[in-house]
């Protein structure tokens, strides 16, 4: 390909693929959105980092004839890549030479999908962002590129939550007090109520018979939420937990990057986080309150891929090849970019 096709090319291919959805993006080097799909959970962990990355072709195929391109040809200046479960640096190389390996673009690059998340609710690379979907996980980001992250596997490494975890802690709680093991908590009924079915054993029951789709389980967070506004003390107890952590990793990342002393955006984003409840948010507020009293929390709602794709035009940016103030602009205002917290 010659230098002026080069030019031809859209700016970036951007992919945001999380552990329940991922979204892929086509963004010209001027911030204009050419073409966006969305598909299924991403889980490079249980297929290797091949099959997960062939897993996103048809995505890539349908932008691609959004915007009007042809199949097969190469696609973009830059891929930005912005991945759940690419939680180790190892992990990172593996799907970048996988992205790679495909004709997307002339260049590319993979990180964890919670950068994404950090790049949508700053405006240049400073801050902290927790997220909180089907899982949680913090990173934190330096003008100088020195992070703060966790490893992110689960209980192995000392992760609490998201909503995942929060699903079982429920189901563990109502199961409990069924069979007499805990103390009484309306999650046992709620949960039986929801899934139609005499308890919330029942409903484990049914979900290890795969009479149950077990990717239903995220429903029960809503439960919890429900259960909490009514007083139950195991409910509260739960998302007083959560608060907790989601506080405790945002101060940790900041406190390695030495920024506790200066005010500095604290990005908050997933599901659970997004969906604005109160006796969660307030409280995680309130803990950034009394360890980072400089912070400043702010939810982003815009599909991450937003940040993905702005990750993308930066680098675009640094090389020349468009990306800049104008084109990162025009791209927030196509999507809905976080806005602080009123206090």
């Amino acid at each position: 390909m010659d230098h002026h096709d080069t030019e031809q090319l859209p700016g970036v291919l951007a992919i945001d693929a999380g552990n329940s959805k991922t979204d892929v993006a086509l963004v010209g080097a001027d911030g204009r959105v050419l073409g966006s799909a969305r598909g299924g959970g991403f889980q490079p962990q249980l297929v290797g980092a091949e099959a997960a990355i062939a897993g996103l072709v048809p995505l890539v195929e349908a932008v691609t004839a959004e915007a009007g391109l042809s199949p097969g040809q190469l696609l973009t200046s830059h891929v930005s890549a912005c991945l759940a479960n690419a939680d180790l640096p190892v992990e990172e190389e593996r799907l970048e030479a996988a992205v790679a390996a495909r004709p997307w673009g002339r260049s590319s690059a993979v990180c964890n999908d919670t950068f994404g998340l950090l790049r949508a609710g700053i405006e240049n690379a400073r801050g902290v962002a927790v997220v909180c979907g089907a899982g949680i996980n913090c990173v934190g980001l330096l003008p100088d590129g020195r992070t703060a992250r966790f490893p992110a596997l689960g209980t192995l490494t000392g992760d609490w939550g998201g909503g995942g975890g929060l699903a079982t802690e429920c189901m563990w709680y109502a199961a409990r007090a069924e069979d007499g093991r805990g103390r009484p908590t309306g999650l046992s009924a709620a949960i039986a109520r929801h899934f139609g079915l005499p308890g919330a054993n029942a409903v484990a029951e049914a979900m290890h018979l795969g009479l149950v789709e077990r990717e239903r389980l995220h429903e029960i967070v809503r439960l919890l939420f429900t259960e909490a506004q009514a007083g139950d003390a195991v409910a509260l107890e739960l998302i007083d937990r959560q608060a907790d952590e989601i506080a405790r990793l945002a101060v940790i990342a900041l406190t390695r990057l030495d920024l506790l002393a200066e005010p500095v955006p604290v990005v908050l984003g997933g599901g659970v986080l997004a969906s604005r409840e109160p006796l969660l948010l307030d409280n995680v507020i309130a803990r950034l309150s009394a360890g980072a009293p400089l912070a400043e929390p702010r939810i982003v709602v815009a599909p991450p891929v937003l940040g993905a794709a702005l990750l993308g035009l930066d680098h675009l940016a640094a090389t020349g090849r468009g990306g800049g103030p104008t084109a990162q602009h025009r791209l927030r205002g196509a999507y809905a970019a976080g806005q602080p917290i009123a206090a």
